[in-house]
């Protein structure tokens, strides 16, 4: 369902239509799944953030400008939330834990038609590599094909700093794909 197909529901929705709010969400759940999965790597938090994306999207629509794309919207809480989340455990993580290392869990992804190939498999696992503010852009550029300026008024940074981190990402791509020899996967 695209976003112009979605507007009637979505103002069903925040007039307090249930049925249309859970419409709204069946389309766009899967989406905002993946969006947070490839930026978090724990499942109960990947998750928790879902849950609190829609909750953020509940409560702020009436803020929502409807001559401008809803995904697009939506994908700006959904950052915007990781990055706070991401805040928030980097905060506790040295309050609790500045003596020890953390162990990365191993992600288990739960979508398996985001991975139908090896080839894609291997991709993903090398863009899980990059440091975030690397893989955010990446994943939005690619996953969801925004545009740099769009991806800028996402993050709320400049343009030249989404093109460097652009840059950056697929320079440390193209570096790892040569050292796993898989160079045709990264243009």
């Amino acid at each position: 369902m695209n976003d112009k197909e979605l507007l009637p529901w979505l103002e069903k929705a925040t007039s307090g239509d249930e049925s249309a709010f859970q419409l709204v969400y069946q389309a766009t759940h899967q989406d905002v799944y993946r969006t947070v999965a490839f930026l978090v790597y724990n499942k109960q938090d990947i998750e928790d953030i879902v849950n609190e994306v829609y909750i953020r999207m509940w409560r702020s629509f009436r803020k929502y400008d409807s001559s401008r794309p809803f995904r697009f919207w939506l994908h700006g809480i959904t950052v915007r939330l990781v990055q706070d989340w991401r805040r928030k455990a980097w905060r506790r993580i040295r309050l609790f834990e500045r003596n020890r290392q953390m162990i990365s869990e191993q992600f288990d992804w739960t979508d398996k038609a985001v991975l139908q190939s090896e080839m894609q498999l291997e991709l993903f696992g090398l863009v899980r590599q990059l440091s975030y503010k690397l893989r955010v852009v990446v994943i939005l550029r690619y996953f969801h094909d925004y545009a740099l300026e769009e991806i800028a008024h996402l993050l709320q940074i400049p343009v030249g700093t989404v093109k460097s981190r652009h840059h950056l990402a697929l320079k440390e791509l193209r570096k790892r794909c040569e050292t796993t020899g898989g160079e045709e996967y990264v243009h």
